[in-house]
């Protein structure tokens, strides 16, 4: 694409934001939306129980962290006797 093209649609190019609107009263409803939208949101209230479940989530990955690996073997055949599954797990160093 030539500059000469890329000038003339710049200079064709009508905002379709309602901020840009002629009229003041609705680019000032726009700008009042995005203000509300981003203005913090009322914090939602944790109560003892969500603590707790979080609390037992993390020990019992904490748990599951310094457990041993194992080597689970899955053996999936299809009716004519070939393989059905195939998993592939990344190896960790």
């Amino acid at each position: 694409m030539s500059d000469i093209i890329a000038l003339s649609r710049l200079a064709r190019y009508r905002a379709s934001s309602p901020l840009a609107h002629e009229d003041a009263a609705i680019a000032d409803e726009a700008l009042r939306k995005l203000v509300k939208s981003l203005e913090p949101q009322k914090p939602v209230r944790r109560r003892v129980s969500d603590l707790l479940s979080i609390v037992l989530a993390l020990s019992a990955r904490t748990r599951r962290m310094v457990l041993p690996r194992v080597t689970v073997e899955v053996d999936v055949f299809a009716p004519n006797g070939s393989r059905a599954v195939q998993l592939f797990f990344p190896e960790e160093k």
